[in-house]
């Protein structure tokens, strides 16, 4: 399973989660393998590339730091290592959804900060919405149906801005669909449902319930030809979200997400998404440092992906 990353991923002077996770993670990936594994330098997109979800200002503003309320609308700030970060980052989603979409099979990319960019500023600590870019891509190279499934703490609000402008835009050729499913535990960036972006909002104790009944509600699911998974570890209790949510719901998450794309055929690229420091335990139950609790938590994604592209080459 390709698993994109470059050292740009991390390559600012912003100091947040977001940004600084992916390097620890893919550390811990050259440090303690997983089966299957191999990371790969991704392209990055270009202007024309964010040009396609994003306002031609917003896209400008990111890449030059100019003007600056607008290049630091995602709350983070801005630096000329920020314009390469996001945009190498979002090269590792569009390549992971085109790997995903031409073998079939599962990729994903050591990416966040995503889906509360909207279509004419950034949000939420997320500067270009990159999983936008990649189903665009994905819609450009064949796909009809493009699924985004966001299991994020937070509402996609971004995603579904974005999703709302190409309708009215006219821009998605007759036949071809981008969709969002939508589970929540946090009310930020919170949007009304439509047909084609639903949001359900949770709480700890009916979450593995609520992911299951969204998943087995998606209509005509055999339809997909390619899954977009927002793996958010930040509904853990620890790491950002709510209590009745730790490392062992979390896992279970990642293998109903796993086998319902197994089940149905439905090639899968995944992303990081939130997760953040705030005193998570190491995957053993151990008490460890902040950060490697919470690489432990994000390695769940990466074991179950592993996992379900080994049982799919069988």
């Amino acid at each position: 399973m390709q698993v994109c990353f470059s050292d740009a991923y991390v390559d600012t002077d912003v100091a947040f989660d977001t940004f600084r996770k992916s390097a620890a993670i893919a550390a811990s990936l050259r440090a303690d393998p997983v089966a299957g594994v191999v990371l790969v330098e991704p392209e990055p997109v270009d202007a024309a590339a964010l040009r396609t979800v994003h306002t031609d200002d917003y896209v400008d503003a990111v890449l030059t730091g100019s003007p600056a309320e607008l290049a630091a609308s995602n709350e983070l700030g801005w630096d000329p290592g920020l314009a390469r970060a996001v945009v190498t980052s979002t090269g590792g989603v569009r390549t992971a959804a085109l790997t995903a979409l031409s073998t079939g099979g599962i990729a994903g990319s050591l990416s966040s900060g995503l889906h509360h960019a909207h279509p004419a500023h950034g949000r939420g600590y997320c500067t270009v919405n990159g999983l936008a870019v990649a189903a665009r891509a994905a819609v450009a190279a064949g796909a009809a149906r493009v699924l985004i499934l966001d299991l994020d703490a937070h509402c996609g609000g971004g995603t579904a801005a974005i999703l709302a402008t190409l309708v009215d835009r006219g821009a998605l050729a007759h036949g071809t669909s981008i969709e969002q499913v939508d589970v929540s535990v946090d009310p930020f960036d919170t949007y009304t449902s439509r047909p084609d972006a639903r949001l359900t909002m949770t709480d700890g104790p009916g979450y593995l319930h609520t992911v299951a009944t969204e998943l087995a509600g998606i209509a005509a699911a055999d339809s997909i030809e390619l899954v977009l998974y927002n793996a958010g570890m930040d509904p853990h209790h620890r790491a950002g979200g709510v209590e009745g949510i730790d490392g062992d719901v979390l896992a279970a998450r990642e293998r109903m997400v796993f086998d319902w794309a197994d089940a149905h055929g439905l090639p899968l690229a995944w992303v990081l998404a939130g997760g953040y420091v705030h005193g998570v335990e190491t995957k053993a139950g151990v008490a460890g440092t902040d950060t490697e609790g919470l690489v432990a938590l994000h390695r769940l994604t990466i074991e179950a992906a592993a996992a379900a592209s080994v049982a799919r080459r069988r």
